[in-house]
C-alpha cells in the first residue's frame, strides 16, 4: 500500500523542523509511517464497524 508519498516526507520534516537540525531522512522512516498509518486506519475501521457505520469518519481516528 502506498499512502505515504516518500518525496513529501522531507518537505514536511523541513516545515516542522524550525531549527533545521534534521538534514536527511532514512528510508525506514517511510516504511514506519506506512505501518503507523495502516494501524491507525485499521483501528478506525473497527470503531466505525462497532458503531454500525459504513462511513469512516474523522472521529473514528
Amino acid at each position: 500500500m502506498a499512502l505515504i508519498v516518500k518525496s513529501n516526507i522531507k518537505k514536511v520534516v523541513k516545515e516542522l523542523d524550525k531549527e533545521n537540525s534534521v538534514s536527511s531522512i532514512a528510508e525506514e522512516v517511510g516504511m514506519a509511517l506506512e505501518k503507523k498509518l495502516e494501524d491507525v486506519l485499521t483501528d478506525a475501521i473497527k470503531r466505525a464497524k462497532a458503531n454500525s457505520r459504513k462511513t469512516l469518519q474523522a472521529r473514528d481516528i
